[in-house]
């Protein structure tokens, strides 16, 4: 009776204990499903549907996770129903509990495979990385009764997500000029990308793919089409550059540059992305000081010149500002001259005051003009030149020319008086001979 007992306790304790470790921990011990092996072979599991894995960050919700089975035996199978159970930090997003259901309606076939996706949500506070998990499949054979199931331990990453994107670090270009463009490419996500190639779709090809084209690139010059841009880790960003020259008939339109980015995700798939960078085309404006000069203006001596706007278009709100250099005392003095317009000369004339006494002989200025181009960005320009001051205060010493008008009008006044004097004498003499 004694020894029955203890044959009764034992067997209670080895039941206890096999209970105990269906429900350990995944990944230190047997799985928590009973097990009873079929003809169902296990393939992958991942984020994402049938046909597209998905890249998930940490706080995603109701992603769907598939797994992936072959229908390995002899006969079709149907009444195909899963369980799946993650480790902590994943959780139904229908509901609660720790195993997650899904079933699928459709049959499998012999030799074929079939799928269950899972709907789930992550924590925020997982962290990228690989994890274990165990699904349990139910399923019956056609022409067959009872239910059959299958059990199997896996592996799975959360990857973290890409979240590329494409941006100019100056998106304002200039007409009729090369310029000089670079472009950033940022990953802003939490999943690194890879073999990252970049390529720009200007070709008449590509243009004319559809019958309202989107962009305005074919008749704008680039110096180069691909990139090989490599690695972008998460929150990180690379640049490149090219040169484009930008023709007339764009100028002050948006331009919008396609490109073609192709690269590889976290889960190892090729990627093909379709991004447009737009600029704006600004007309050009060229700029150019000449003949600075010193004049006597109404008895006060003013710099001179003129703004000659060589571009296609016209430059707003200038300034002309008079600057002395190298000690001269020439008072600093800005000048509004208003609208550059293109091929029409702006003069500037900027009287000549001191900062303290007057300096007169020669002074070195430089003339900076100040304008604004359509998109309101400031732009500079400047000239230097020697200029030389007079003291119009001293009079000159007087010289032979300087007597020449009195002179001339004394030498006047006595040949008048010489030709009078003779025809009166003449006329005199006449009288005396009657």
């Amino acid at each position: 009776m004694i020894s029955k007992m203890i044959a009764i306790s034992a067997l209670f304790l080895l039941v206890q204990l096999a209970a105990h470790d269906a429900y350990a921990q995944l990944g230190k011990g047997d799985s928590p499903f009973e097990r009873n092996y079929g003809d169902v072979k296990f393939l992958d599991a991942y984020f994402g549907n049938l046909n597209e894995k998905i890249e998930v960050t940490p706080g995603d919700k109701n992603v769907p996770f598939t797994v992936v089975f072959a229908n390995v035996g002899s006969q079709d199978i149907t009444g195909i129903k899963g369980q799946l159970q993650l480790p902590l930090g994943f959780s139904p997003a229908a509901g609660k509990g720790a195993v997650i259901i899904a079933d699928s309606d459709s049959e499998a076939l012999a030799g074929k495979h079939f799928s269950l996706t899972f709907f789930v949500n992550l924590d925020k506070n997982i962290p990228i990385q690989q994890y274990p998990g165990t699904v349990k499949v139910d399923y019956t054979r056609l022409r067959e009764a009872g239910q059959r199931n299958a059990f199997f331990d896996f592996t799975f990453r959360v990857t973290g997500e890409s979240i590329l994107n494409l941006k100019a670090t100056d998106p304002f270009l200039i007409s009729l000029k090369n310029n000089k463009v670079t472009v950033e490419i940022s990953n802003l996500g939490t999943a690194p990308i890879s073999n990252t190639k970049v390529v720009l779709q200007n070709t008449q090809t590509a243009v004319s793919a559809t019958a309202t084209p989107i962009t305005n690139v074919e008749s704008v010059v680039f110096d180069q089409s691909k990139w090989d841009v490599g690695t972008i880790d998460a929150q990180s960003t690379k640049k490149f550059t090219f040169t484009v020259y930008i023709p007339e008939n764009v100028r002050t339109e948006t331009l919008h540059t396609p490109f073609e980015v192709t690269y590889f995700n976290a889960h190892g798939d090729k990627v093909t992305d379709n991004r447009t960078v737009d600029f704006y085309i600004n007309g050009l404006i060229d700029a150019k000081i000449y003949n600075i000069d010193v004049i006597d203006l109404s008895g006060k001596q003013t710099i001179i010149g003129e703004v000659i706007n060589e571009g296609n278009t016209n430059a707003l709100f200038a300034f002309v500002t008079l600057e002395p250099l190298d000690g001269s005392n020439i008072k600093k003095t800005t000048q509004f001259i208003d609208e550059l317009e293109t091929d029409s000369p702006v003069p500037f004339n900027i009287p000549v005051e001191f900062d303290g006494e007057p300096k007169y002989g020669d002074h070195k200025i430089k003339i900076t003009v100040r304008y604004k181009d359509d998109a309101r960005t400031e732009h500079l320009i400047s000239a230097i030149s020697t200029i030389t001051l007079d003291d119009l205060t001293v009079k000159p010493e007087p010289t032979v020319m300087d007597f020449a008008p009195s002179i001339i009008g004394i030498i006047i006044v006595a040949a008048i008086g010489v030709i009078a004097y003779k025809k009166i004498k003449k006329r005199r003499a006449t009288q005396t001979q009657n």
